[in-house]
């Protein structure tokens, strides 16, 4: 049986069908080439971009935001140090975040309430709970609909995902799964077509596949088969635009690589700035280790805090440099804390009901910490803060309305934002 048509709300077959010959479906394979070269969209930062920070594994939060110097048994080796915000301290081993931190925001009492990697990460990337019904779209791909869709003549993804394949875009479709780079510091794989295929016999391949798959879609009409060949016709878009060498950090001067770090994480953030600049509405830049059950005061001291603080600082004093801190919001987190306990290994374990996150830019109010926890790291004190206070909070700072609403492929509506408040200390 085939599934029902994917209806975002206000969205029927014609009218996506409308949308996919907008983004040059309908184009003839043989003018794609040279239409694109001439009407190629100037970069438009008009509209509001995220770059999400994504700490795979789980981030010592308490080593980081929120030390407890005067907790005996939790504190751990670390101390606090003052920043460039009024009253805020973070980590002696994020000593260039902090010349930035007026920047930024320490949420810093939020429960979401999973410990499982997986189920968190889930959560995180969607605001819900995994659901055997239904694959929620990431926050990523659905701020991909609803702005970046609307942009005209775009010729980049509206959603990338740098060191990780991200969540992808469940019942929006795979018009709307993040665009993958693996390796931020290699170039971009079958971006160009092959040595000896030139231009001509390149084209007769396009026309080609393109009345292959428009005989599957007119015997078919699948969903699959529509949203396939608006992948490809969106790659070759991408494989012809002028802006094809944003994707090459070695066109970079060498003091700017050098701030960023040439690791992954930092190249990362490299090309998540460069993405932004041109208009792509979501990158997210993973960084991976953070699982520190063992050893963790030397992991994260040795090798995870120096990248992490390299990367974000240059990042954010970046986008404020260049005027696009207004317009572009950063987001730390990954699926949940660790323990304020230290175990038996040096380690600290899953810990969802109380840590912190990091926001800012994209019009926010900055500079501040909201919430906070006791002593000892265990309970929130005040101003508890759940996932969905997030997902709303982001998205009314990307201007997408918190009302918005889609129907599943069941037939059930599923908000963006489902009973969350946005946190009135950013954005009210």
């Amino acid at each position: 049986m085939t599934p029902p048509l994917v209806t975002p709300r206000g969205m029927h077959r014609r009218h996506f069908l409308g949308h996919l010959a907008a983004t040059a479906l309908g184009i003839p394979a043989a003018q794609f080439f040279h239409s694109l070269r001439a009407h190629a969209a100037a970069p438009n930062k008009a509209h509001k971009s995220c770059i999400l920070l994504w700490m795979s594994g789980g981030p010592s939060h308490l080593d980081i935001w929120d030390l407890k110097p005067d907790s005996e048994k939790n504190g751990g080796p670390f101390r606090p140090i003052a920043t460039s915000a009024p009253g805020v301290m973070i980590s002696e081993h994020m000593p260039n975040t902090a010349k930035q931190m007026h920047h930024l925001n320490i949420l810093r009492s939020l429960d979401s309430n999973e410990g499982n990697h997986e189920r968190g990460t889930y959560l995180m990337h969607t605001g819900y709970v995994p659901n055997p019904t239904v694959v929620h779209p990431g926050w990523g791909s659905t701020a991909a609909f609803e702005i970046g869709s609307r942009l005209e003549d775009f010729d980049l993804p509206h959603c990338v995902s740098i060191n990780t394949p991200g969540q992808g875009a469940g019942f929006l479709g795979m018009s709307y799964t993040p665009f993958m780079i693996q390796n931020p510091n290699s170039p971009i794989a079958n971006l160009a077509p092959p040595a000896d295929v030139d231009e001509l016999r390149m084209d007769r391949r396009l026309q080609l596949l393109s009345r292959t798959e428009n005989d599957f879609i007119k015997q078919r009409g699948s969903q699959p088969a529509l949203d396939h060949k608006a992948v490809y016709a969106k790659t070759i878009r991408m494989m012809n635009s002028k802006r094809k060498d944003i994707f090459k950090l070695d066109t970079e001067p060498q003091e700017v690589r050098d701030a960023y770090g040439k690791h992954a994480f930092g190249s990362g953030c490299l090309l998540a700035r460069k993405l932004v600049e041109q208009g792509v509405t979501y990158v997210e830049v993973a960084m991976g280790g953070w699982d520190t059950h063992a050893d963790n005061f030397d992991a994260l001291s040795n090798r995870l805090l120096p990248e992490l603080d390299q990367g974000m600082a240059a990042l954010t004093a970046d986008l404020a440099s260049r005027g696009l801190l207004d317009t572009t919001m950063i987001v730390w987190m990954g699926e949940f804390g660790r323990t304020p306990r230290i175990n038996q290994n040096a380690g600290r374990d899953h810990w969802p009901r109380s840590w912190s996150v990091v926001m800012g830019g994209g019009g926010m109010k900055s500079g501040q910490v909201v919430g906070s926890t006791d002593k000892n790291g265990v309970d929130v004190t005040d101003r508890p803060i759940g996932v969905m206070d997030m997902v709303a909070t982001m998205t009314k700072t990307m201007g997408i309305g918190l009302d918005t609403q889609y129907t599943s492929p069941r037939g059930r509506p599923m908000k963006v934002v489902d009973g969350g408040t946005p946190i009135a200390e950013l954005v009210g």
